[in-house]
């Protein structure tokens, strides 16, 4: 499998943040391959943090914004072994091992971006570690089938043992964080199962300045596609929504790409309605928003940037109403919302998560009532400007000061940061 390819060249240890007023800060990311919510969201803390290094397990330059790539980049040890810019996910059983070989030992603060393994670098004794948890690790935990559907033969075997033993250091490392803070109350619920602890619930931030209703783009009740922008994995349900909006006789064009795209293509190719268009720029993404019926989402999401975005350019969103979708929109005013009730577990739609008895009849019907509904623009605006990337800042930092503020004691052996 190449778990005893050589490495590459060791990456340089790394240098302490440049002195300065306050404590000496670090962040902690999973990967930097590519700019998307997770890299957002990052990109929104380092400004606060602008001597900051980040410590990274991989890095590909170029493949994230030039905000991020100025900040000093210390990757782990995999970064240099062969193959890994292809297919750096084979290497998941790893990846513990590569979080805690960063030495932060020079530092009072850690603040960690986790999906992954971030969350378990292991900061200095009297440092403060404050975890933003996008999600305890899905395909580790509760989505493991629907990640890895086939169940028998030796690979498969080998692959839960080493989910297993990671599901394990999952749960061992979270003491390491001094405080959690999930990004929708459906993760804060997901990290009190899984890790035992409380977060605080801080929804990450949309570039609501960017992303505008337009004036003559041809979306709302009388447009004829749907919108999925999603990565191409199977929790998101890209299946179910393709078949809904083909019942109704609607096209549904997609945004994204992931392991799934293949065989959906192949599946969907001959229909006709189903228009497949990878990853597009922010300009071309911001004019498919303003033009669609609705944006969908039948997957069960941990929070979802895209029904902001689409917010923001006011069109309403069609979603299951399970996860973090239930912090965004509200049944009626900002969209319609399907599959919740009694079988979506209250309020914040996390309990009791039942299967639908048919999810493509259930979209379809939520779509239907979408249509023949006439949302205010403004309101869906008002909605998506509460989640704004100043919001976001100003509430972080507010919830720093707190905590740092607080509990931070001096590093033992070194002199105290300033005021």
């Amino acid at each position: 499998t190449g778990f005893f390819t050589p490495a590459g060249p060791a990456d340089p240890p790394a240098a302490p943040a440049a002195p300065g007023p306050g404590p000496r800060t670090a962040l902690v990311h999973d990967w930097l391959t590519g700019m998307r919510g997770g890299e957002k969201v990052l990109e929104a803390v380092a400004e606060l943090y602008p001597q900051a290094p980040i410590h990274t397990l991989f890095h590909f330059p170029g493949r994230v914004s030039p905000a991020l790539e100025a900040h000093p980049i210390h990757t782990s040890f995999l970064q240099g072994w062969p193959g890994v810019a292809g297919n750096y996910r084979r290497w998941l059983p790893l990846f513990p091992a590569a979080i805690e070989d960063f030495d932060l030992s020079a530092y009072d603060v850690i603040v960690s971006t986790s999906h992954c393994v971030a969350k378990g670098a292991i900061p200095a004794p009297g440092a403060v570690h404050v975890c933003y948890c996008h999600s305890p690790m899905r395909y580790a935990w509760d989505q493991e089938h629907a990640y890895f559907p086939r169940r028998r033969g030796p690979a498969a075997r080998l692959r839960g043992l080493a989910l297993t033993a990671l599901r394990a250091w999952d749960t061992a490392s979270a003491p390491r964080v001094d405080h959690f803070v999930a990004n929708s109350r459906f993760v804060a619920r997901r990290i009190r199962r899984y890790y035992g602890r409380q977060a605080d619930v801080l929804p990450p931030p949309v570039e609501t300045e960017f992303f505008t209703p337009g004036d003559a783009d041809g979306g709302g009740a009388g447009a004829d596609y749907c919108l999925v922008v999603a990565a191409l994995a199977p929790y998101k349900r890209v299946d179910v929504a393709a078949e809904a909006c083909a019942r109704l006789g609607l096209e549904l064009r997609v945004v994204g790409d992931g392991p799934d795209g293949a065989a959906l293509r192949r599946r969907f190719a001959a229909g006709g309605r189903v228009r497949f268009l990878g990853r597009v720029d922010a300009e071309a993404l911001r004019r498919l928003y303003r033009g669609a019926l609705a944006l969908l989402q039948p997957g069960v999401e941990d929070f979802g940037i895209a029904p902001v975005e689409a917010l923001a350019c006011g069109t309403p969103v069609v979603a299951l109403g399970r996860g973090g979708v239930t912090d965004i929109v509200e049944d009626g005013v900002h969209g319609v919302l399907y599959g919740g009730g009694a079988s979506g577990g209250g309020a914040d739609g996390v309990g009791g998560l039942a299967p639908l008895t048919d999810p493509v009849s259930e979209l379809a019907a939520a779509i239907d009532k979408c249509r023949q509904t006439r949302f205010n623009t403004l309101n869906l605006r008002a909605r998506a400007e509460e989640f704004s990337r100043e919001r976001f800042r100003s509430r972080f930092a507010n919830l720093m000061n707190s905590i740092v503020g607080e509990t931070r004691p001096p590093v033992p052996g070194r002199p105290p940061s300033q005021p």
